[in-house]
């Protein structure tokens, strides 16, 4: 049984069902978005076996400090908060324990560590369906478990395998990140698709889940990761660092930092699954913000946060195709 969700951060596991796919490399860079954006972010490394957030990060080696009240003091780096076992243990020492001490590591990673006032707390898991995510979804309130894949046809197989594994002990479905979706070529633009392409986007649809965004390949975004400087940081006007935005964006409370409902997002209009929830925009927010979305007999009714107060709220698209280009502008 879920435990009922107390008043604290917003807790989100950011999963994958197989190694290689660059889960960590999005979680340390759509934490760095949402603390660009203002929020108060936090991210346990809770691979215990293969850590990598801290170089991802560039956070400073050595042994974290303790609180007077003797509560860990995480490292931070680019504004966010962070705790890994590579801080913990030397940088070529294995961590060498069995699943009962792994999990008193992760109950000290969430409880033990003076997080202060942290408005998302983002939980880097390994790969796989074992131990690790058990105890995470079974101790603590999670808000929900985000997917990572590549378009590869093997790792959305398997990566359906960590979604349903995640629906079985009862952690929502915040949706499914496509990574690694295509490679522009700086010379002449042509994008090709090395590891196929749309493969994200169907499975979220398939599942009924929303599809969070694609993130293209980009050479940067390795090299500033093994330099330990994000690409939303080192690169912010590149197609990846737009592309962890518009994600850090879906996943932050409310659906988006600036108010409406996420988007993209994948609606099935044949069975009604993953309709967007209305949701109200920010004050002062951006006012092409989509805030609402039904169906009637003429098509799809839009309607936008210029519009919220105005004698004509809405906007009628006359086609699905229609009102996706406007939903996703």
């Amino acid at each position: 049984m879920q435990p009922e969700q107390p008043q604290g951060p917003r807790m989100i596991a950011i999963s994958s069902g197989k190694g290689g796919v660059g889960k960590s490399t999005v979680t340390a860079n759509i934490a760095v978005a949402m603390a660009d954006a203002g929020l108060s972010v936090g991210v346990v490394d809770a691979d215990v076996y293969g850590p990598s957030i801290p170089r991802m990060l560039g956070v400073p080696t050595g042994k974290p400090a303790m609180s007077p009240d003797q509560r860990i003091i995480p490292a931070e780096a680019h504004g966010v908060k962070v705790i890994s076992m590579a801080m913990l243990t030397d940088d070529d020492a294995p961590a060498i324990l069995r699943g009962p001490m792994v999990s008193k590591y992760l109950q000290m990673f969430v409880r033990q560590v003076d997080w202060g006032a942290l408005d998302v707390l983002l939980l880097d898991l390994p790969p796989g369906t074992g131990d690790i995510q058990l105890t995470l979804a079974q101790a603590f309130p999670l808000s929900g478990a985000v997917v990572v894949s590549t378009p590869q046809d093997v790792s959305l197989k398997i990566a359906r395998r960590g979604l349903r594994m995640m629906e079985q002990v009862s952690v929502p479905i915040l949706g499914v990140i496509e990574n690694m979706s295509g490679f522009t070529c700086p010379g002449c633009g042509a994008v090709t698709h090395i590891f196929h392409q749309g493969g994200g986007e169907a499975i979220a649809r398939e599942l009924g889940v929303a599809f969070l965004g694609k993130v293209p390949l980009d050479p940067d975004v390795v090299d500033c990761g093994d330099e330990g400087r994000p690409v939303v940081h080192a690169a912010p006007e590149s197609p990846a660092a737009e592309a962890y935005r518009g994600i850090a964006a879906a996943l932050t409370p409310g659906g988006d930092m600036g108010g409406g409902i996420a988007t993209p997002f994948a609606w099935s209009l044949a069975d009604g699954t993953g309709k967007p929830a209305p949701a109200q925009a920010a004050p002062g927010g951006p006012p092409d913000r989509l805030t609402a979305l039904d169906r009637d007999d003429a098509g799809l009714v839009l309607r936008w946060a210029e519009a919220a107060n105005s004698a004509s709220p809405t906007a009628t698209c006359a086609s699905p195709a229609a009102a996706r280009n406007a939903a996703t502008r």
